[in-house]
């Protein structure tokens, strides 16, 4: 993918690069990019420090959906530790081309709890992303439990109102999910983060994108003060 000569690097905050364009994407109706999903779940380990939670990049949870090779897989996710955490952020996206950087056209959100030993799909446009769930699931349960672990649709997950905002959904999704476990979760198993998810998320998403544009810029003030 090029860039044109005034979308230049604004910012890089632990592995993320973001550039011009990303902010400008957080300053309208438009569908947030891997970078920006990438960039934010970067944060909130920042601000979730356990060990015990892991939050996955873009790039890698879909390697580890479309990988091909089975060895090339286990080799891959080895020094991802998984088995170590006892929660599990990955964000899936509906892209099937691994030829094709940032495809897709629908974000949303897979979770495991190692203590219910089950994942937990979060979709906020009525379980249009099923299948890429189902497939990051099958990939990715052999490699963090004893290939026992169950898998549920979530169908009460808030749902966004138009085309363009399941990026922001899945983002405030996680970050519910971390404050809940942060917070020493709830010990009901059949409850865990759900009630939390379905009180919080809808008015975290009408703030979210103001939110991250003011952090962006904070974190750029922040920098250039430092040089």
């Amino acid at each position: 993918m090029g860039y044109s000569s005034d979308d230049d690097k604004i910012l890089s905050y632990n592995d993320v690069v973001l550039r011009r364009s990303d902010l400008d994407i957080l300053n309208g109706p438009n569908f947030l990019n891997d970078r920006i999903i990438e960039f934010y779940l970067s944060y909130l380990s920042t601000v979730h420090t356990s060990s015990a939670i892991s939050l996955i990049p873009p790039s890698i949870a879909f390697w580890i959906s479309n990988c091909p090779d089975t060895e090339s897989l286990k080799d891959f996710i080895e020094p991802l530790r998984l088995l170590e955490s006892d929660l599990l952020i990955f964000p899936v996206n509906d892209n099937t081309n691994v030829e094709l950087a940032e495809g897709g056209l629908h974000w949303s959100l897979l979770v495991y709890h190692r203590e219910a030993n089950s994942f937990f799909h979060h979709d906020s446009l009525m379980g249009l992303n099923k299948w890429s769930a189902k497939q990051l699931f099958e990939a990715v349960s052999p490699f963090v439990s004893d290939g026992d672990a169950m898998y549920r649709e979530c169908s009460d997950t808030p749902q966004q109102k138009n085309g363009y905002d399941c990026g922001v959904y899945l983002l405030a999704i996680a970050r519910v999910i971390c404050q809940w476990f942060s917070s020493g979760g709830v010990k009901n198993r059949d409850e865990l983060w759900f009630t939390d998810v379905k009180e919080t998320v809808p008015d975290l998403v009408n703030h979210l994108r103001e939110e991250m544009s003011g952090l962006i810029r904070r974190l750029i003030s922040e920098k250039s003060a430092t040089v």
